[in-house]
């Protein structure tokens, strides 16, 4: 597959832009991530295995995506750090996995919530009394890293090495099979690797993001119909969750706003890089820099904006602060 050899001066001067000021708040950017999501993993973790008799399905989706995120970050950084590194296949293997299962895991937060909103019966394992964590949840979970381990496969075996700073053309057109330090993909074919990019631009990133938009919405649209005071009629369909109106509108509007977030922080990423990749104008650098901080906004802002909705968290944040 054909290899840009022009990439290496542009991507010199991204590196270059990423000095003083700027590297500074890059470093500020990913250190706030890790710390953010980690400190979400402990304080809702700890609320899981505290409350034993009961686990809250929801508290263990944001523990997953939290995951997630902690998990791209570090891997994506520890990797900008050790540029010596000759590992290809494998760091490009595990940057596809990672990537694609912190997509999905997003999705599921706000899948969740539709889900519950569109309960009419209360959940089986307050009826049966069973105190272990729901088993479709935890089947959901195990699908969601398992199947994307095995779709990253093609990452392992079509990976080499590649000139310093080279960059490949096909793979630059998604953000979640973006080539990570010189290494490049070696499909057989041209159109062996269009496919393996086409398919990771729909099936990992444009479907997760229609997907998650449209429960938000169902969500939204649901909380609307059932929530107001003058239609008591709604009140007496005997679905559980409605006497929590308030809640699940605030849940609904944190959910939208890290929608918001991540297909901004998705979109701001493929179009600068796919302007470095088909116009390389004097922008170009400038715009690998925008490609790299918007990588790490989502991760770095995410935890705030859960905070927003979860009590627990949004009492340590103030804590911290106090």
């Amino acid at each position: 597959m054909e290899v840009n050899a022009t990439a290496n001066t542009a991507a010199k001067g991204a590196w270059s832009l990423l000095s003083s000021t700027p590297l500074v708040c890059y470093v500020i950017l990913v250190l706030v991530g890790i710390l953010g999501n980690g400190m979400v993993i402990c304080v809702v973790g700890e609320n899981i295995l505290r409350q034993q008799k009961v686990y809250r399905s929801s508290d263990m989706i944001l523990v997953n995506m939290a995951f997630s995120n902690l998990m791209v970050s570090v891997a994506r950084n520890l990797l900008l750090m050790s540029p010596s590194m000759n590992w290809c296949q494998i760091l490009m293997g595990i940057w596809v996995w990672l990537r694609c299962a912190n997509v999905w895991s997003t999705f599921f937060v706000s899948a969740f919530h539709f889900q519950t909103l569109r309960r009419v019966a209360p959940p089986m394992a307050s009826l049966n009394g069973s105190r272990g964590p729901p088993r479709s949840l935890l089947m959901g979970f195990v699908l969601l890293w398992s199947l994307n381990l095995i779709y990253s496969i093609p990452a392992f075996v079509f990976s080499t090495k590649g000139d310093k700073n080279a960059t490949e053309t096909l793979m630059l057109v998604s953000s979640t099979t973006r080539p990570l330090l010189g290494c490049l993909w070696d499909f057989p074919s041209t159109y062996s690797g269009l496919a393996f990019a086409t398919a990771s631009m729909v099936i990992h990133e444009i479907i997760p993001i229609l997907l998650m938009s449209v429960t938000n919405l169902g969500s939204l649209i649901t909380l609307y119909t059932h929530g107001s005071k003058h239609h008591p009629a709604h009140k007496s369909q005997g679905m559980p969750i409605m006497h929590r109106v308030p809640a699940e509108r605030r849940a609904a509007k944190v959910i939208l706003a890290l929608i918001i977030l991540f297909i901004t922080s998705w979109g701001a990423s493929v179009v600068s890089m796919n302007y470095f990749n088909y116009n390389r104008g004097p922008s170009s650098a400038y715009l690998l820099v925008v490609a790299r901080f918007t990588n790490s906004g989502f991760i770095a802002l995410s935890p705030f904006i859960l905070a927003m909705g979860h009590r627990r968290l949004r009492a340590v944040i103030l804590k911290c602060k106090c």
